[in-house]
């Protein structure tokens, strides 16, 4: 059984193409919303899709990302549903889906019966920002007999042996993070990026995919030149935000991740 995150990949390295790869909170508004966006997002020309777990305390995330998790838990999304939405959006569209979320809830559902679920529902990758690879034995276990991409981080800050654990434990790609601290919309990437991916590469064959402040296309242009593809979070999920009371938010959502997907 093929896995959709990989496939992507190796499909985009025939055509020389980066991967987009664009950040939702499920549930904010709503999960129908959700499914509706991410229909309208593969239409956009993303390639990937993260699907943000809420949780009530998301250390690694910023305002926007806290604020669309406050707003999705008030309307009751947990991981149950989200892997029912993902079932549902199977029955239209392949395009590739991974969770992203901290490990508390997986702790609460179960990390083997997380992972099954997740394979039966539809699920492609697991991105857990809180939980450190030597602690995801279990999980990484799990996930590669039942054909789930596990992604893990390398920050600026990690070692060259950090680097080479990551790379050896990560599947469908790594996320790499672009700066140090929070998610959200910055004026200007760090200037070591490059020098950063490029020593990554020498290390590692697995595509190697950047995300934290990237919100204009002039950065996703940047980035895309550099990295195997773009990730785009806050920016995404500010979008959203600024729709709530718009009856065409899922247009106007689309609209903008539009000009983002066109710089790549």
């Amino acid at each position: 059984m093929k896995n959709r995150i990989e496939q992507k990949f190796k499909d985009l390295k025939r055509q020389r193409k980066k991967a987009f790869i664009a950040f939702l909170t499920s549930g904010d508004p709503n999960l129908e919303t959700t499914r509706k966006l991410i229909l309208a997002l593969e239409k956009a020309g993303v390639d990937i899709v993260e699907l943000g777990v809420p949780f009530s305390d998301p250390m690694a995330d910023g305002p926007t990302i806290q604020a669309a998790s406050q707003r999705a838990l008030k309307k009751g999304v947990n991981l149950k549903n989200i892997l029912k939405l993902v079932f549902q959006i199977r029955k239209s569209s392949q395009m590739p889906l991974a969770l992203m979320t901290y490990y508390n809830p997986v702790l609460h559902y179960g990390e083997e019966k997380l992972i099954k679920d997740a394979a039966r529902f539809g699920v492609d990758g697991l991105i857990i920002p809180d939980l450190p690879p030597e602690e995801a034995k279990t999980i990484i276990r799990a996930a590669k007999k039942n054909h789930i991409a596990t992604i893990f981080f390398i920050a600026p800050t990690s070692t060259p042996e950090r680097t080479k654990l990551v790379c050896g434990v990560s599947t469908g790609f790594i996320y790499y993070v672009s700066l140090t601290g929070v998610t959200g919309i910055r004026k200007k990437l760090p200037s070591d990026i490059l020098k950063n991916i490029r020593s990554i590469k020498r290390k590692c064959a697995k595509p190697v995919c950047v995300g934290f402040g990237i919100s204009t296309p002039l950065q996703v242009k940047a980035v895309a030149r550099i990295g195997d593809g773009v990730i785009v979070g806050s920016a995404i999920v500010k979008a959203v935000e600024n729709n709530l009371s718009s009856r065409n938010l899922v247009k106007n959502v689309s609209n903008f991740v539009k000009r983002l997907t066109a710089a790549i």
